[in-house]
């Protein structure tokens, strides 16, 4: 008798545990009713399948562990993704989808694009992509679709509630300044102070564009140590095992000037709620203590073909692919894993003002 009053006593308080966490999901999901992404391919759901590109990801291996290859650059969910699931939200769709339009807008959209970049010309050697001003722009015409379906006080309303996630600078570094050949003349006439001085200008005007339109609590991501990627460590052979040193200043340069912006943001912008998380210490944490996270390999890619770092060609559909993809730090040559993502987003909605500051996703759902 007592054994099973004590199986009924564990079971209630099962019960209990999954209803408050079942409450807890809903009341972020009341309070973020919405998800707004932009960025490069760290964040893309699938825009680029819709536009002329090389930088496409709509093929196996990806998404071997999503279902099927959805345009997603990994081998399953974005950071984004894994933040909406847990706010009780649906995945942003891609603005570019067919069936992007109607109600579905009024739960957000995603307009990150692989190969996009805060410069308009960076991730041109890729062709087609939609940098930060083409998507803004795409954002400007949701918002007109928004107001069309539930007026401007209501549409006002769910922009000044709903959560904007902002993560680009990888392309305008990988893509532009630092692309071998022809970004030399480049390296030679426009020193690292001033290509980081150029970005962080061209940043502020774009990210007081999305205030303007309505956006409030806005996170945004600083650039992550992209000289530890494989794609990286393969072409500066010389490094050795260690991640290659100039991508990484030129990364922190552009980091401390971006961490000044959002604070310059956040005061000058009445009502603005702007939020600076620091990805590149994430990822850099990972990297080095890899084995506290439960990893084996922190330096190459899973989705892999030439290269000791697997970093010499693109992921595609000849690429060997390891066993266990939960054992690896990165997906394919650029790209972070699946389980790598949980880790940054778990530290985005939860984490200390070390990983993201002044305050946290779930705290600023509740601001």
């Amino acid at each position: 008798m007592v054994i099973y009053l004590n199986r009924i006593i564990i079971i209630a308080n099962m019960v209990r545990v999954l209803m408050v966490l079942f409450l807890f999901r809903i009341s972020f999901s009341m309070n973020i009713p919405a998800s707004f992404v932009f960025g490069d391919s760290l964040l893309d759901v699938g825009n680029n399948n819709y536009i002329v590109s090389l930088a496409k990801a709509n093929h196996d291996p990806y998404g071997v562990d999503f279902g099927m290859p959805t345009g997603r650059f990994s081998n399953g969910r974005t950071v984004v993704d894994i933040i909406n699931q847990q706010l009780g939200l649906d995945f942003s769709p891609p603005y570019l989808a067919p069936t992007t339009s109607g109600p579905v807008v009024l739960k957000g959209v995603n307009y990150a694009s692989g190969a996009g970049g805060i410069l308009n010309n960076s991730g041109e050697i890729f062709g087609g992509r939609i940098n930060f001003d083409a998507q803004i722009d795409n954002f400007a015409n949701t918002r007109e679709e928004i107001i069309s379906i539930i007026g401007v006080p209501a549409a006002l309303n769910l922009f000044k509630k709903a959560l904007f996630l902002v993560a680009l600078g990888s392309n305008d570094f990988l893509d532009n300044y630092l692309t071998p050949i022809f970004s030399i003349p480049k390296r030679v006439f426009v020193s690292p102070e001033s290509f980081v001085a150029i970005l962080i200008s061209r940043l502020r005007l774009q990210l007081t564009r999305l205030f303007n339109l309505g956006a409030r609590k806005i996170v945004v991501a600083n650039v992550g140590p992209i000289g530890c990627i494989p794609y990286m460590r393969d072409f500066n052979p010389y490094d050795g095992d260690d991640c290659v040193t100039f991508p990484n200043q030129l990364v922190q340069l552009f980091n401390t000037q971006l961490k000044s912006l959002i604070a310059e943001l956040r005061t000058n912008l009445e009502g603005s709620l702007f939020v600076y998380a620091d990805v590149y210490h994430m990822m850099e944490d990972i990297i080095l203590n890899y084995n506290k996270y439960g990893f084996e390999n922190p330096n190459s890619a899973c989705c892999h073909l030439a290269g000791r770092f697997g970093g010499l060609i693109p992921c595609n559909g000849i690429s060997k692919v390891c066993e266990d993809r939960s054992k690896y730090v990165f997906w394919d040559t650029y790209h972070p894993s699946d389980a790598a993502n949980v880790i940054i987003a778990k530290r985005l909605l939860n984490g200390d003002t070390n990983s993201i500051s002044p305050i946290n996703i779930c705290q600023l759902s509740q601001a």
